[in-house]
């Protein structure tokens, strides 16, 4: 399959990141952040430097990874307004990037996190966001159209923190837009943990029917009562025993997208190198 890695999590030097993926035999760069920079904010001499890079060490670009639309608040939050402009001006200098990276594909996300979207019984009257669901549409619905102008294909990230968090809110998402010709899915089932979706064959078998646009690998133990995150070693956290599974149903529906390994592990002396390279092989055994 096509596997891949976010480069700043390697290392912010985009050089020495590809430099290290020329040692693993891995293609794909996800660019997310360079140097001090986001991607989106690299002035035209950065974004050349970069390119002569990326052509330098021969890899193709996978992904633009903003963090586009992350923490919009729903309760205040309008289409429109200084905040979402901000991100709407964002996105389109992604776009631009993607274009000049021979790049077809830009992340986005989702506003802040509300817990509990719809509801019955007297949950609907008590317990829900009201309105938080409906508030997200229209500020993703004007991405949309303008990726679709350009030939861009959007993914939205499943985030531990955002109102797309699972596999489900991600496909309703796409389906409340209409927008499955141009936004799809990146799935990161580690952070769905958080939400407690099981990601074999639960959360799969919601994308495996054209949703699935992206996809990010990492492992974690996720412990909600003391609001506590770990990211652990590829295996050794919740998904360890369904990582395989993933591979072989990706393997079996001819996924063709991009597999990119989320090196936010590091051994506890905050080497994130150091943990890229500790893990690297797994990832590789399963999906490579």
């Amino acid at each position: 399959m096509k596997t891949g890695v976010i480069t700043d999590g390697i290392s912010r030097d985009l050089g020495h990141a590809l430099s290290v993926m020329d040692e693993f035999g891995l293609h794909y760069a996800e660019l997310q952040f360079i140097g001090d920079k986001e991607v989106g904010d690299l002035d035209a001499a950065e974004r050349s430097a970069a390119l002569a890079l990326i052509r330098k060490h021969e890899k193709s670009v996978s992904c633009i990874s903003r963090h586009l639309f992350a923490g919009q608040v729903m309760a205040t939050a309008r289409p429109g307004d200084a905040e979402h402009q901000r991100h709407m001006e964002a996105l389109k200098r992604c776009i631009d990037m993607a274009h000049q990276f021979d790049c077809s594909t830009v992340r986005i996300m989702t506003g802040k996190k509300e817990a509990i979207l719809w509801g019955a019984h007297g949950a609907e009257r008590w317990n829900v966001a009201k309105g938080a669901w409906d508030a997200q549409l229209p500020l993703i619905a004007p991405a949309v159209e303008v990726a679709r102008k350009e030939n861009i294909r959007l993914v939205v990230e499943t985030g531990n923190g955002t109102m797309v968090n699972s596999c489900y809110t991600a496909r309703k998402l796409i389906d409340d837009l209409d927008a499955r010709d141009t936004l799809k899915v990146l799935w990161d089932p580690a952070n769905n943990c958080w939400c407690n979706e099981i990601a074999y064959p639960d959360g799969y078998a919601l994308l495996r029917d054209g949703y699935l646009g992206h996809i990010h690998i990492k492992d974690v133990c996720a412990d909600l009562p003391r609001a506590t995150l770990e990211v652990r070693p590829m295996g050794e956290g919740q998904l360890g025993g369904q990582f395989q599974p993933i591979a072989d149903a990706l393997r079996a529906d001819g996924y063709d997208g991009v597999i990119s390994y989320e090196s936010v592990y590091h051994p506890g002396d905050g080497d994130f190198e150091a943990g890229f390279r500790g893990n690297i092989g797994r990832f590789l055994d399963y999906f490579g």
